[in-house]
């Protein structure tokens, strides 16, 4: 991100090394570190590669992250990148051999460190708002549930927010929702992964950190049998504008055919 001053500064959130940690088959790889230019032509080359570099390296399938900001000193930059793995990080170096920035850039040095990382879910935090956000509008190829969190969290029918951090980056996210019901309740959803890295276990450990907390209420879903049947979740029988074989709960039983109501946010969707 450029400011007034003309240099591109860091405004990336903090890390947050907390909560429980999700043992991936594989670890996504982190690389950070500094470009750091010899003298103000480096400098200004830097400043005409990069813009299209970074856009490119995000554009990668397997990029979780890929985050650029100019230093105080203007002749170095500071470098953090995130990949789903290893495949994915020796597919942007594959990537990089024939771009403008490998063939033009290799007078700049690097001073670059890279380690293996595993993800952690924690609670959600004031700064992980717009992160969450723009996850959600990816993982769903649209803003609809994106903008169903934001209502939620605005009306404060958020029972509990998580995501799934690695190294300052938002990967994964489930929340709850109170329910209007005959006991206590609380609807999932929505629950997303990126697409860098679905089908790994993430999802699967959200779920079973947000249902670890809430072991005396019925927690209702409305989503593929398949998938929540792992968890407990069976078909249920209720009264709701969502009824039908994609509507399940777990934990304790409602009354057969009673009624439950959604937080407003939902009707919005």
């Amino acid at each position: 991100m450029s400011c007034a001053c003309g240099h591109h500064h860091n405004h990336s959130p903090p890390i947050v090394a907390a909560g429980e940690e999700i043992r991936l088959d594989r670890p996504l790889v982190a690389i950070a570190g500094q470009l750091i230019c010899k003298d103000a032509a480096q400098m200004l080359l830097a400043l005409d590669l990069l813009t299209e570099h970074a856009e490119l390296s995000r554009a990668e399938p397997g990029n979780l992250r890929f985050d650029l900001a100019q230093a105080e000193d203007p002749l170095v930059w500071e470098l953090s990148e995130l990949y789903a793995d290893e495949a994915a990080f020796q597919a942007h170096r594959d990537r990089l051999r024939d771009s403008r920035w490998g063939r033009e850039s290799r007078g700049i040095d690097r001073a670059l460190e890279r380690k293996d990382v595993m993800p952690r879910i924690r609670a959600e935090l004031r700064h992980d708002h717009q992160p969450v956000a723009e996850l959600l509008t990816r993982a769903f190829d649209g803003p609809a549930e994106a903008r169903l969190v934001d209502a939620l969290r605005a009306a404060g029918d958020l029972a509990l927010s998580l995501v799934a951090e690695a190294e300052g980056t938002v990967i994964g996210h489930v929340a709850l929702s109170p329910l209007r019901a005959q006991g206590p309740a609380l609807a999932l959803a929505p629950l997303a992964v990126h697409p860098a890295v679905q089908l790994r276990g993430i999802g699967e450990a959200l779920t079973r950190a947000a249902l670890a907390g809430f072991e005396d209420h019925t927690i209702v879903v409305l989503g593929d049998p398949t998938y929540y049947g792992r968890f407990g979740f069976v078909p249920a029988d209720l009264d709701s504008p969502y009824a039908g074989p994609h509507l399940m709960a777990l934990g304790p039983r409602l009354p057969a055919g009673s009624r439950i109501a959604h937080a407003p946010a939902f009707a919005r969707l």
